[in-house]
């Protein structure tokens, strides 16, 4: 039976990993497939999931709020240039908008990932509590 790695990040560790992430993945996204927000968004998911799962019990409260910056890190190369800063912070803040949906669907499955762990080492803190004298 094979194993899966087991890392564990620290809160700043998990920011930077899936900020990093989402970083090459929009870079890859434009690179590769013209700068698709779909492609870029469902892509978004699976690092929902890692981070969650990849943090530390003492950091859990972190996977969901470094994730919605780590989009938005993400959205820099993939987003429409209109031209000079002002088109290109427009065209994020647009992309931001459109993909919203995305947004919040990942973060909402990296907090019930962190809550459903966060709950279990609760149970384990409590049966270890009831078993010693």
């Amino acid at each position: 039976m094979r194993r899966f790695p087991n890392p564990r990040l620290t809160g700043l560790g998990s920011g930077l990993f899936c900020g990093a992430v989402m970083v090459l993945v929009g870079y890859l996204d434009a690179l590769l497939f013209g700068a698709s927000l779909a492609v870029y968004s469902v892509l978004f998911l699976p690092v929902c999931v890692l981070t969650a799962v990849w943090v530390r019990r003492g950091d859990l409260v972190t996977a969901p709020v470094v994730l919605p910056i780590a989009f938005a890190a993400g959205l820099v190369p993939v987003a429409d240039d209109g031209g000079g800063i002002s088109g290109h912070l427009m065209g994020l803040f647009t992309a931001l908008a459109t993909q919203a949906g995305w947004l919040y669907g990942g973060t909402l499955v990296a907090g019930l990932i962190v809550t459903v762990r966060r709950v279990r080492l609760m149970a384990r803190r409590a049966a270890a509590r009831r078993r010693s004298p």
